[in-house]
């Protein structure tokens, strides 16, 4: 994965600009079912179902009749129930073999860069843990050692914390006693720190992480996960500033954006809070 910083780019022309045409009316009415399925993941009583995306049952059985036949959708012949069908499930897998993470993280670090005009830094787990592979950059005057490249501290940093409490205890345990065996010239940001139980337990509870000490005086980061398909955290979204500028408001303003913004990359990458 190739590491990369990068400038804001030219503000694009307004979706709204752009009229999108005229749509079918039918097929967006139909999706309503389609997504309560999804929204649910469990097979569902046409009551149910029809409720949920506010049709009548009459109507919905008439859309499900036609998704039947086309694969879209599956009923239970005991239970009556539906659920998604097969060509669904090729439709899903289709479109992750299509899917670019990369830029759809990028595209989440300008947008988050641009709401709170913070810096942005992408960070996944690399063969020295967590590494910066993505800064975006507010604009702001901000001195501060984060690069691509940059390997983070596992306890020492916000994005580190993060990873401590999401990845496998297995794989946190082997990188710490790599860590702590490491000269203080290293080059890793952040200096390691015991970490205990509660703390881990109440960074998974809350989402997101800090670090009590920053590595660079003056400068506050605060992270999130972001996850797959299958449940695993692929990196960390991670929010830079001046502690005068973020700080105060961090809790009202800035931590509710970044974990909008890591919901929502992780639902692009097929992530339900049920996997």
């Amino acid at each position: 994965m190739t590491a990369r910083i990068t400038q804001k780019p030219a503000a694009p022309k307004s979706a709204a600009s752009k009229p999108e045409g005229r749509g079918v009316q039918s097929i967006e009415t139909g999706a309503r079912l389609l997504t309560a399925l999804v929204d649910e993941g469990e097979p569902m009583a046409l009551k149910d179902l029809a409720q949920i995306a506010g049709l009548a049952p009459a109507q919905a059985h008439a859309y499900l009749v036609s998704y039947r036949k086309t694969d879209l959708v599956e009923q239970d012949p005991e239970t009556g129930r539906y659920r998604l069908g097969r060509f669904a499930l090729d439709l899903g897998i289709a479109s992750m073999r299509t899917t670019d993470p990369m830029r759809l993280a990028s595209e989440t670090a300008v947008a988050l860069s641009e709401r709170t005009a913070l810096h942005v830094a992408l960070v996944v787990w690399g063969t020295f843990g967590p590494t910066v592979v993505e800064v975006q950059e507010s604009g702001s005057q901000l001195n501060m050692n984060t690069r691509p490249g940059t390997v983070y501290s596992l306890t020492g940093t916000s994005s580190g914390r993060v990873f401590t409490a999401f990845l496998p205890e297995a794989t946190i345990k082997e990188a710490l006693a790599r860590e702590k065996r490491e000269r203080a010239d290293s080059g890793r940001v952040g200096t390691y720190r015991f970490m205990s139980r509660k703390e881990i337990d109440q960074i998974r509870s809350a989402g997101w992480a800090m670090a009590e000490n920053p590595p660079v005086p003056g400068i506050t980061a605060y992270a999130a996960p972001v996850f797959d398909h299958a449940g695993q955290m692929v990196m960390t979204v991670t929010i830079i500033g001046h502690d005068h500028y973020l700080r105060d408001r961090a809790e009202r303003e800035f931590i509710p954006a970044l974990l909008e913004a890591t919901r929502q990359l992780s639902g692009e990458l097929g992530y339900s809070a049920g996997t």
